[in-house]
């Protein structure tokens, strides 16, 4: 195993990650991107502080949002853990169980019922 899986895994375990953490956080980095989710004509400007996101991890989140935008949200969590900075790293450990609210809450599909 080499190091980074050995310390990925660490953290796994000592924060509680799990895939679904992951996956929510891609999704969520998507939103932070794309907040109109692609639609022809809709403009949104959000200020991610509203939302608790300080500026310097929402650009880093963006900069994930923009890299996978037409991902699925199965990026592996060892690759999305190397390109968060220790500032992301930490607001992603601290909020990893509200990420889901961004797609499911306060950025709902335009197209679902």
């Amino acid at each position: 195993m080499s190091q980074e899986n050995e310390e990925l895994l660490n953290i796994e375990q000592i924060n509680k990650l799990k895939a679904v953490h992951f996956a929510d956080l891609i999704r969520a980095c998507q939103l932070i991107y794309d907040p109109a989710r692609g639609m022809s004509g809709i403009s949104r400007q959000i200020d991610w502080k509203d939302y608790g996101i300080p500026d310097y991890v929402a650009s880093n989140f963006k900069a994930l949002g923009k890299e996978y935008q037409y991902s699925l949200p199965n990026v592996p969590p060892e690759v999305i853990w190397s390109k968060l900075t220790e500032e992301s790293r930490v607001w992603f450990m601290e909020n990893k169980e509200e990420l889901w609210k961004f797609e499911d809450m306060y950025f709902p599909a335009l197209d679902e019922d």
